[in-house]
């Protein structure tokens, strides 16, 4: 018989499709990660090389080779002036141990007044793998975590998983050449291998002694293997002097030094050959070193650390509170959480609902809204204070989490449509406990809205969640406190107030109806989740996960099929996923996690980096940053309405502004930082930057009379 149609509750329908896709997300746990991650940056690949064979006592290396695209680079282990070294985290077989990272020696990249310490082209980073008799022969399998930073005139942090097959006893050599290049070129040891350094008012005094007589009077460049100690660029425009056979040079201390170390590897490199040639020293440092210095005045904010909480005024904190409510209110509005409000109240309409009922109902509700914010805050709050650079709405930062819940958005829509009607024993059981139970459906219920509204900073909230992350817990709590509450008030009182229940109108067909309607409404949610999740990993991936949820919205509604052809149905919806997820492994891996700023596609924006505002500034050239992501729907508003107005973008032109944005869609530390340095932690925040005047920051909810007034003592 076929499925007949039921009426079951919001809760029910978000249970049934959570095991359905946690079943699904076991499956492409279990995908494997490929040897090589591409990016429209970076190809990256992991390599071995092991003449004798993979067994104990021979040799074995590990790495993982990056080709950089013309023009990008990525960071050696002390970055320079800015950048993040590329960090690599190996998973071995038993038996087997890794030493540390062998780098080739770096280039110094002049940014403007920066100087970076990294490599372009083609760069392997390998490490030597001890393999003792506690191996057991046979294939082994390597994994690698690896991160990067790449970096032209933008930035963008990336990252790959690889695995790596190794075979058992047979000789590997495809990738030697690449190998001995990186050992040729490692560094060699200086005689005496420990040498003094003196600390002078003018920097570190090196003396280095023990150089080969055939590189006396060049010019040599100098690597401080700690970075924020020495000044980065030593060398660029002068290497140093030469006085009987000793090479000298007077190395300033770095313009941000945080450290007094007693000791520090220094790298020279002798690049008037091809290839360059190098030799590492340890310097024993004499002397005290001198008051930490402050970073020169800079327009653009860069904290290492996040500020000590600190209290406010009484009347700063009550506008906060007010400012979290108000918004809390207009969350409701946001297209992901309206559904699922008008669900409930749809709920309420059902007879009989006593006085009581209803108010149980609404407290429930409220309560799931209050317990899941305070959750989500204090576990954002938790992971900064740990160092972590993330934001309020940090969850739809993952392209993972975006597609378990366009997965989750479309069962809820095709149950809301009466085309999923899942009648196994499991889902009766299911829906009568919730039946039977209707506190824990809207107290779930109230938990979803939060989900899906948090990424939202809706007008007058973001300046109260940023001030919520810097106060002391208490105060911070407080605030999410009162943005719960305006979230979950507009429901809440609809329960509560007996009168409410005359406005509503009596039970009967419409509502099949209305229940149906409100399937389009949830459809439109998977419409902004793809397109979020489009610009996170890429039309490819993005099909690969349409396909998906047509093949699993296929299985889900064969199981309430009965008889034999239901069994063929859903082995064949099962094989069609399961074949698909097989099939775009390599896509959909190398995929996700590649950020290339997709959200500037006006030739008018350029990306947003501290280097271009920098620069900007000492041009004399004003800016304007759009800190932005996808999946925020008040920025795709400001987007489309004010900053592409024509008189805004007129008076940009008049003024000879920047346009920048800023690409949150995906983790960004940078963007953190800034972000944090400005006291927000969610977006949108838009920032206007005049040389020689502070940060103006403009309201979350434009409008041209705001740029247009803020433009004008331009």
């Amino acid at each position: 018989m076929g499925c007949m149609p039921t009426v079951t509750s919001t809760s029910t329908q978000v249970l049934s499709a959570l095991v359905l896709l946690l079943s699904c997300a076991g499956g492409l746990a279990q995908v494997p990660a490929p040897a090589v991650v591409t990016t429209p940056q970076v190809r990256a690949e992991l390599m071995a090389h092991a003449p004798q064979g993979v067994q104990p006592g021979q040799p074995l290396w590990l790495g993982v080779q990056l080709q950089h695209q013309p023009g990008w680079h990525t960071y050696w282990r002390n970055p320079g002036d800015s950048g993040l070294a590329t960090q690599l985290s190996w998973q071995l077989p038993a038996g087997m141990q890794a030493a540390d990272t062998l780098w080739p020696p770096p280039r110094m990249i002049p940014v403007g007044d920066m100087v970076n310490h990294g490599f372009e082209n083609t760069v392997l980073l390998a490490v030597p793998v001890q393999v003792t008799k506690a191996f057991k022969p046979g294939a082994a399998e390597v994994r690698l975590q690896a991160d990067w930073l790449v970096c032209k005139q933008e930035c963008i942090p990336q990252s790959g998983q690889f695995v790596l097959k190794l075979p058992a006893a047979a000789s590997i050599t495809d990738h030697g050449p690449a190998f001995e290049q990186l050992l040729s070129l490692q560094p060699l040891a200086l005689s005496p291998p420990t040498q003094n350094a003196q600390l002078t008012a003018q920097g570190l005094e090196l003396r280095i002694q023990g150089l080969p007589e055939d590189v006396h009077g060049h010019a040599l460049k100098a690597f401080a293997e700690s970075p924020e100690v020495l000044a980065s660029g030593l060398g660029m425009s002068g290497g140093g002097t030469w006085h009987n056979g000793v090479w000298q040079m007077n190395a300033a201390q770095h313009r941000t030094r945080g450290s007094e170390p007693d000791e520090i590897g220094l790298l020279l490199i002798d690049d008037s050959s091809s290839p360059p040639r190098s030799w590492r020293v340890s310097l024993h440092i004499q002397g005290n070193w001198p008051a930490e210095t402050s970073p020169a005045a800079s327009p653009v904010v860069r904290p290492q650390t996040l500020p000590a909480p600190s209290s406010v005024s009484f009347a700063a904190l009550v506008s906060a509170l007010l400012g979290a409510f108000v918004g809390g209110l207009l969350l409701n509005l946001m297209p992901c959480v309206l559904p699922v409000l008008a669900i409930k109240v749809l709920s309420l309409s059902k007879a009989p609902v006593s006085v009581a009922q209803r108010r149980g109902i609404g407290t429930a509700y409220a309560a799931g809204v209050l317990l899941s914010m305070l959750a989500l805050a204090l576990l954002v709050m938790g992971l900064r204070a740990a160092g972590g650079q993330l934001g309020w709405g940090f969850q739809l930062q993952s392209p993972w989490l975006v597609a378990a819940l366009a997965l989750l958005f479309t069962l809820i829509a095709l149950n809301l449509a009466g085309l999923l009607e899942l009648r196994g024993n499991w889902t009766s059981s299911l829906a009568v406990q919730m039946a039977a139970h209707p506190l824990a459906d809207a107290f779930l219920s109230g938990v979803l809205a939060v989900v899906v509204a948090a990424p939202c900073t809706a007008p007058f909230m973001g300046a109260s969640v940023g001030i919520a992350f810097t106060l002391p817990a208490w105060q911070g709590i407080l605030i999410f406190v009162c943005l719960g509450s305006g979230l979950a008030l507009p429901f809440t009182l609809s329960a509560w107030l007996p009168a409410t229940a005359h406005w509503l109108p009596r039970p009967g067909a419409w509502m099949a109806v209305l229940r149906r309607a409100l399937a389009f409404p949830m459809l439109l949610t998977v419409v902004w989740l793809l397109w979020v999740f489009a610009k996170q990993t890429g039309t490819d991936a993005t099909t690969v996960l349409l396909a998906a949820l047509v093949f699993l919205s296929g299985l889900a509604w064969s199981l309430c099929l009965s008889g034999r052809l239901a069994i063929w149905v859903r082995v064949l919806f099962a094989a069609c996923l399961a074949g698909l997820l097989w099939m775009a492994q390599p896509m959909w891996l190398s995929s996700v996690g590649a950020d290339s700023n997709p959200l500037v596609s006006d030739a008018r924006w350029q990306a947003w980096s501290e280097e271009r505002v920098s620069k900007a500034m000492q041009d004399g050239q004003p800016v304007f940053i759009d800190f932005t992501a996808a999946w925020c729907v008040t920025c795709q508003v400001n987007k489309q309405t004010t900053l592409r107005d024509a008189q805004v973008l007129q008076a940009f032109a008049d003024k000879h502004v920047l346009l920048l944005q800023a690409d949150w869609t995906q983790r960004d530390p940078a963007i953190s930082q800034a972000l944090t340095a400005l006291g927000r932690s969610g977006v949108p925040v838009y920032v206007l930057q005049a040389p020689g005047k502070p940060a103006q920051v403009l309201p979350e909810l434009l409008t041209p009379e705001v740029v247009l007034k803020a433009l004008a003592p331009i």
